[in-house]
C-alpha cells in the first residue's frame, strides 16, 4: 500500500479519562504528525512501526507525486524524504515544498557524499541523514527539531515559539522573535525554521565566537562525528549570509573566524535594543 497509517485504536467514550494522563482525551494534544517518502516498502513499514512507537502519527508515500499529494492533505509537521524517489526525486519534492512551506524536512538518502549533502542542505532542508542509519538517530533527530520549532500545521506562517524576547533591529533589519519573522523596509523575508534559530543563536551575544560544532549541537541535537556533519553548519550560514546580507561575498552581519567558527558583528550600541 502506497499510503501507510497507523492501525484505528479502539475509540472511548466522549469525556473518558486516560489513565496516564489524568486529561479528557480532548484535551490532549494531538500527537505530531509525520510524512515519510521513501520507495523502499521495507524502509516504510520499519519507520512506520519505530515512529508509531515513538509517539508519532504516521502517513507514507513512496514516490514524489504522492510525496505532494498527501503532504497537501496531511499537513504533516515534519517530513522524511528519500532522495532517491521515482516520478519526482526528493530534491524536486524539497524545492516544491520550499515554495510554500517552512515545514521541517529531513533528507534520507544513500548517497553520502559532501556535494550531495549540500545540494539537499541549499533546497532548506533541516538535516540529511546517510543511509544505512540507526533508527533511533532519526528519532533523535526528529524530536530535536520539533523540540526546536514547536508543533503546529505545515502550512501555518509562521509557527509560535515557546519562547521569544520581542522585536529587535540588526542594522536594517527588524528581527520580531516572537513570531520568527524578520523584515527589511518593511518587506518580509522568509527564513526556515533552522535559518531563523541560527540567526537567535548567533545574535544571543553580539561579538562572541561560537564554534561549529556548538552551533550543530545546539541546533541539530547532535555532536559533530566527521567532517561533513560541520559542513551542515557552513551551507546554513551561506543561506543565511545569502538572505540577510547585502553583499553575502563580504558579510557585514555574521563574520568567519577560520578555523573556529562563526561570530555576529556588534553592530553599535543600541543596534540590538527592542524596537518601539
Amino acid at each position: 500500500m502506497a499510503v501507510e497509517d497507523f492501525p484505528q485504536q479502539s475509540r472511548m467514550s466522549q469525556g473518558s479519562y486516560d489513565e496516564d494522563s489524568q486529561l479528557p482525551l480532548q484535551e490532549r494534544p494531538a500527537a505530531p504528525t509525520l510524512l515519510v517518502v521513501d520507495d523502499e516498502p521495507a524502509v516504510r513499514r520499519v519507520l512506520t512501526m519505530r515512529l508509531q512507537l515513538a509517539g508519532y502519527r504516521v502517513v507514507c508515500a513512496e514516490d514524489g507525486d504522492e510525496a505532494l499529494a498527501v503532504f497537501h492533505r496531511e499537513q504533516p509537521d515534519l517530513v522524511v524524504l528519500d532522495v532517491m524517489l521515482p516520478k519526482l526525486d526528493g530534491f524536486a519534492v524539497c524545492r516544491r515544498l520550499r515554495a510554500e512551506s517552512c515545514v521541517p524536512i529531513i533528507f534520507l538518502s544513500a548517497l553520502d557524499s559532501i556535494s550531495e549533502r549540500v545540494a539537499g542542505l541549499d533546497l532548506g532542508a533541516d538535516d540529511y541523514l546517510p543511509k544505512p542509519f540507526s533508527p533511533k538517530e532519526l528519532e533523535a533527530r526528529i524530536a530535536t527539531i520539533l523540540r526546536r520549532v514547536g508543533q503546529g500545521s505545515a502550512a501555518s506562517e509562521p509557527r509560535e515559539p515557546t519562547t521569544g524576547s520581542g522585536v529587535m533591529r540588526l542594522g536594517d533589519l527588524v528581527v520580531d522573535t516572537n513570531r520568527r519573522q524578520v523584515t527589511r523596509d518593511g518587506q518580509r523575508i522568509a527564513l526556515t525554521y533552522t535559518e531563523f534559530s541560527l540567526l537567535e543563536l548567533l545574535f544571543r551575544e553580539p561579538g562572541r565566537v561560537v564554534p561549529r560544532a556548538e552551533i550543530l549541537e545546539q541546533l541539530w541535537g547532535y555532536p559533530p562525528r566527521r567532517a561533513a556533519d560541520l559542513r551542515v553548519v557552513d551551507v546554513y550560514v551561506a543561506r543565511l549570509r545569502g538572505k540577510l546580507e547585502p553583499d553575502p561575498r563580504n558579510p557585514e552581519l555574521i563574520l568567519t573566524v577560520r578555523g573556529t567558527g562563526y561570530a555576529s558583528q556588534r553592530m553599535g550600541e543600541g543596534s540590538l535594543a527592542a524596537v518601539g
